[in-house]
């Protein structure tokens, strides 16, 4: 006599499996997976990484750096001998990109994480406290935004600092007052973001438990603007290496003898009928730099949007049929 109430073993072995598998997949684990769906934005990783990695260690493949001078190879195009050529003083041209690249990624990193970190910490604690707390914090905000970026560089960098420059080197200097600069709009915005999470819930239960106000900032409000801190943070990064490229460009940036892609590009505006590869090549780094945190910042927007179709679909579950045998 047939059982019609059987099941195949190897059906239900299979349902079983799927159930098992049936499990929770945390928000930053599907946040990695749209981003490298994105070919574009993992592109622009590969191609950041890429760079970082021959600002650290390109200069191993050269025996010149940025300071030894060939008198034989003066303005020489690329050779042999040197792989991108020598500037009009003979110094050899890919150990100054090297150097370049590693201090405009140094400085870009630099203000671009810290800047947010400051501005997280300044908005979310204006958003909390309020009153007359939020209202003094909000005036010095605002007499920081009122303040001249270029002249305070000008200053910084110039006759004006130069107590402050037989101290430290022209970069880490930079890197000081943009840092003072370029928190401001984030920390704003942070403000008002915060403050409607204020009136949520489980803020105000933890108000009412006693919570202190550190680990309010910390466990409620900074992790619920993390996808606005973490875009802000490529652009911060692109935003530094432009600024000291631009200050460098017009001469209040970095000085010589360091050596930056503005120092580069600046030096050679002059000379880029003479000597185009002193102009095209820190050009170009400079380029790749800003295009490919460019091409993460849209993949990292896209990936926290659960609303963007750019990056793909998942796959349908196959359905089991179960046969019953006879």
């Amino acid at each position: 006599m047939t059982n019609l109430n059987a099941v195949d073993p190897a059906a239900a072995a299979q349902d079983a499996h799927l159930d098992s598998a049936d499990v929770v997949i945390g928000k930053s684990t599907i946040i990695f997976r749209r981003f490298m769906r994105n070919k574009t934005a993992v592109a622009g990783l590969v191609i950041f990484l890429a760079l970082t990695v021959f600002s650290f260690v390109g200069g191993f493949f050269t025996t010149w750096d940025k300071e030894t001078i060939d008198p034989f190879n003066i303005g020489m195009p690329p050779s042999a001998e040197h792989f991108l050529g020598t500037s009009q003083a003979g110094i050899d041209l890919y150990a100054m990109t090297v150097e370049g690249t590693r201090i405009s990624i140094l400085i870009g990193l630099v203000v671009g994480l810290v800047s947010v970190l400051i501005a997280a910490v300044y908005g979310c604690t204006m958003a909390y406290f309020g009153g007359k707390v939020d209202k003094v914090m909000l005036f010095v905000l605002e007499a920081l935004i009122m303040m001249p970026a270029l002249l305070v560089v000008a200053v910084a960098t110039s006759g004006g600092g130069a107590g402050l420059k037989r101290d430290l080197p022209s970069w880490l200097l930079l890197i000081i007052v943009l840092l003072v600069f370029s928190w401001m709009g984030t920390a704003r915005l942070i403000r008002s973001l915060s403050m409607s999470l204020m009136q949520r819930d489980f803020v105000k239960a933890a108000q009412y438990m006693g919570v202190p106000p550190r680990r309010i900032v910390w466990r409620h409000l900074v992790p619920n603007i993390g996808s606005l801190l973490v875009l802000d943070i490529t652009r911060g990064v692109t935003g530094a290496i432009l600024a000291e490229v631009a200050f460098s460009f017009i001469g209040i940036g970095i000085k010589v003898p360091d050596v930056s892609l503005g120092v580069l590009i600046g030096g050679a505006t002059s000379q880029v009928q003479t000597f185009p590869w002193m102009f095209w090549v820190p050009l170009t780094v400079m380029f790749l730099l800003t295009g490919s945190l460019a091409m993460m910042n849209d993949g990292l927007r896209d990936a926290f949007d659960p609303s963007s179709s750019s990056t793909g679909k998942a796959r349908k579950a196959r359905k089991i049929r179960v046969e019953k045998s006879k």
